[in-house]
């Protein structure tokens, strides 16, 4: 059953042992997710509790509804330029419309069998949108990182480093301090304890001292206030066909990029568990996914490669650990909102610095010297286009450009293309 739910195929020899297994796996993975939930919702643009909304109702049906036995989804950094970009042009209702249509083009995907269409992205577009994605997430956090203070960041990115270079003068040492202290922990931790959720220990850490202390530095709770204590009620912006016009290629990036990260992070899980994903129940799983989290107003999500690594790392077998992953957050936001509301700025801006390093790969970037110079073309055209331009361009002109080369290459044997390593 090529779109069936993998859960139903993993629930016939459920037992005591597993679920054990998946419980202390999903508390796991939401330790990690938790405060990167937070830091991309605040790097998008967003309010903060749309991080956690998305963690929670997203990642359940991922989980649910996925053709991985492992994955698990919610927000990731792929989406913050998008997000950035569509909430400071068309506000915060049309990233739900964006959001919702992308989730019908997913639907529509699955539906019709395109799961296997990841094979005609070239993979040098996907190292090249990753790496300028990784330096936008960068670049988009040396404000709070620095603890620099400007009234309005631009989007664009050197109209960003122009602004930061302007307001060079209100750079605050205790944030730099707090952000630096944070990445260093991250590092540390890993290395030292990688059983142990560094992440969250790291971030919890730094931002005791900045609440203990009572540096000048900006918090959760100092910024936006409280975070909330439940889940909103499902609601639907006004939609109009001429929103849905000018909304239309926003989507299209969003559903590109939830459907390819999301079967590059199944097909990683798989490697790890000599397992098989269904990547057409996948798509359908992103589809309802970001469905369901624009509904309660949350972000676009997809399957996350991080958090599914971790999940397989901590002992996850069974879509049951992503759905004890978000139930996990749920239980957070419901009885501890108020400490995540201490989170300092700078440790999770520190914490997004470490996930932009993590998103470029720097152990592959050998390996693309060695590649033809045609893909070396177009994985830096792909960046650029990607940094300085726009992510819809970046990836329409890497696919069209690909292609072309693809099939002026067209004696060479299909072999000569593998799927992506994620």
């Amino acid at each position: 059953m090529p779109r069936q739910p993998k859960i139903l195929a993993t629930i016939r020899d459920y037992d005591r042992q597993t679920f054990l297994a998946d419980i202390i796996a999903g508390v796991t993975v939401a330790m990690v997710a938790l405060p990167l939930s937070l830091a991309i919702a605040i790097a998008s643009g967003a309010d903060p509790a749309t991080g956690l909304v998305t963690a929670v109702v997203a990642g359940f049906l991922i989980s649910l509804v996925g053709g991985s036995r492992v994955q698990v989804g919610g927000p990731t950094g792929a989406f913050i330029v998008v997000v950035y970009g569509v909430i400071a042009e068309y506000g915060y209702d049309g990233l739900v419309i964006a959001t919702l249509m992308a989730g019908a083009i997913l639907l529509a995907g699955g539906l019709l069998r395109a799961g296997r269409l990841i094979q005609l992205v070239p993979e040098p577009v996907i190292n090249g949108f990753t790496l300028g994605i990784a330096v936008v997430i960068a670049a988009s956090q040396l404000k709070d990182f620095l603890g620099l203070t400007a009234d309005a960041v631009p989007a664009a990115f050197f109209a960003k480093l122009e602004t930061l270079w302007q307001v060079r003068e209100t750079f605050n040492t205790a944030a730099a301090l707090i952000g630096v202290a944070t990445v260093v922990l991250i590092v540390v931790m890993r290395r030292a304890f990688p059983r142990v959720p560094g992440l969250i220990v790291a971030v919890a850490a730094t931002s005791a001292v900045v609440a203990l202390t009572t540096l000048p530095v900006d918090t959760i709770q100092s910024r936006f206030g409280e975070l909330p204590r439940s889940l909103p009620m499902p609601t639907l912006p006004a939609i109009t066909p001429e929103r849905m016009v000018e909304l239309l290629p926003s989507a299209l990036v969003i559903a590109f990029l939830a459907g390819v990260e999301s079967l590059l992070s199944a097909i990683v899980a798989d490697r790890m568990i000599g397992g098989r994903h269904r990547p057409n129940a996948e798509l359908l799983a992103q589809g309802v996914a970001n469905l369901g989290s624009a509904l309660f107003g949350g972000l676009p999500a997809t399957g996350a490669i991080a958090r599914t690594a971790t999940n397989v790392r901590a002992g996850g077998r069974t879509p049951v650990a992503g759905m004890t992953h978000a139930v996990t957050i749920l239980l957070v936001m419901l009885l501890a909102a108020p400490l995540a509301g201490f989170l300092a700025m700078p440790a999770l801006a520190g914490l997004l610095m470490i996930t932009a390093w993590n998103m470029s790969e720097p152990h592959r970037w050998p390996g693309y010297l060695r590649e033809r110079r045609s893909d070396q073309f177009l994985l830096l055209l792909t960046f650029v286009l990607t940094v300085v331009a726009d992510l819809a361009l970046a990836i329409g002109v890497g696919v069209i450009v690909g292609l072309a080369l693809r099939l002026y290459r067209r004696n060479i044997p299909p072999s000569d293309w593998h799927t992506p390593r994620r």
